[in-house]
C-alpha cells in the first residue's frame, strides 16, 4: 500500500455563520491558507470539524468543498469512525472516493471494547475499503486505549493500515509502536504540544489543530526535525508556539482555534451546541498571544 502521508496534516475546523449554517467561503479560504502555509495533507471531518453536529448531507458538502478547494494539490484524508462497526462499514461502502486519499478512523468510543474487540472492529474497516487507513487513538475522548500490541498486530495483518494518530499522551506507548512497527508504518502526533518530543522519538509528523492558524510555523518545525534534524531551530519554533497551543485547548477544541482564527479575520467565532465559545478571559488572552506570536 502506497503511503502518501508524511509531515504536517491538519484537522480542519468547519467554519459556521452566526445562524449556524456552514460558511463555505471561509472553508475555501482556509484550505488555500493551509496549502500556502506548506502543510503536507488535509484531514476533513475529524473531531475538530465538529463532525458530530453535521448531518450526512452536510458532511458530504464539507468534504466536497475541501476537495474542490484543494484542486488535487495535497492528499485528503477523511475522518470516519463509529462505535457501531456495521454502521461504519456501511458508510465506507457508500463513500465516494474520488479526491479522497485515505481514511482516519477513531477507536470505538463509549462502548469501551477490549483489545480483541478493537482488533475485530478495525479488521472489518480494513476489509471493507481499499483506501489507506490511519488509526486514531485518543483515550481522553473514547475511554478506550488502543494498545501498542493491538496497533502493531493490525499494521502487520492489514497492508492498508498504514499509520496511527497517537494522542494517548504516553510517550512510552509511542516509543513501543515506533520500535516494533513494520516498514512504512507512520506514527503521527495527535497532540500539538507533544509533536516535538514525538518527532525526537522517531515519529513521522503530526495531525494538527494549531496548524489551522499557523500552518507555516508548524510545517517548518516538523520538516526541520524530519529532514534537517536541526533540533535547536525546531525547539525555537516549538516554544514559540507552546503558549498559544496550550491556550487553544484550555476551554475546549475547536473553540480555542475558532476564537484565535476569528481574531485573525479568517472566520466567525461560531460553534454548534453543545460546544460554546471560549470564556472572555481566554478570548482576550488568545488575542494577546496572537499579537505576541506575530512580532
Amino acid at each position: 500500500m502506497y503511503n502518501t502521508f508524511k509531515g504536517t496534516g491538519v484537522a480542519l475546523v468547519t467554519p459556521f455563520h452566526s445562524n449556524g449554517n456552514i460558511d463555505f467561503k471561509s472553508l475555501d479560504a482556509l484550505v488555500k491558507h493551509l496549502i500556502q502555509g506548506g502543510v503536507d495533507f488535509l484531514v476533513a471531518l475529524g473531531t475538530t470539524a465538529e463532525t458530530a453536529t453535521l448531518s450526512e448531507d452536510e458532511k458530504s458538502a464539507v468534504l466536497n468543498a475541501i476537495i474542490d478547494a484543494n484542486e488535487g494539490t495535497l492528499p485528503v484524508v477523511v475522518g470516519m469512525g463509529s462505535n457501531n462497526t456495521s454502521h461504519l462499514v456501511s458508510e465506507l461502502k457508500s463513500l465516494k472516493t474520488e479526491g479522497v486519499d485515505g481514511i482516519l478512523t477513531v477507536a470505538p468510543y463509549y462502548n469501551k471494547p477490549n483489545q480483541r474487540g478493537m482488533y475485530a472492529h478495525f479488521k472489518e474497516v480494513a476489509m471493507n475499503t481499499d483506501l489507506p487507513i490511519i488509526l486514531y487513538n485518543v483515550p481522553g475522548r473514547t475511554s478506550s486505549n488502543l494498545l501498542p500490541e493491538t496497533i502493531l498486530k493490525l499494521a502487520s495483518d492489514f497492508k492498508n493500515i498504514v499509520g496511527v494518530k497517537e494522542a494517548s499522551g504516553n510517550l512510552m506507548q509511542v516509543m513501543e509502536i515506533i520500535k516494533a512497527r513494520p516498514a512504512g508504518f507512520k506514527v503521527f502526533s495527535g497532540d500539538d504540544a507533544l509533536t516535538l518530543p514525538m518527532l525526537s522519538c522517531g515519529a513521522d509528523g503530526v495531525i494538527s489543530v494549531v496548524a489551522n492558524a499557523f500552518p507555516k510555523a508548524m510545517s517548518e518545525m516538523v520538516n526541520i526535525m524530519i529532514s534537517d534534524n536541526d533540533r535547536y531551530k525546531a525547539m525555537e519554533l516549538h516554544y514559540k508556539m507552546l503558549d498559544v497551543t496550550n491556550a487553544l485547548f484550555a476551554d475546549g477544541n475547536p473553540a480555542g482555534a475558532k476564537a484565535l482564527m476569528a481574531h485573525m479575520g479568517m472566520m466567525g467565532n461560531n460553534l454548534r451546541l453543545p460546544l460554546v465559545r471560549v470564556n472572555a478571559n481566554l478570548n482576550n488572552e488568545l488575542k494577546r498571544l496572537l499579537t505576541e506570536f506575530s512580532k
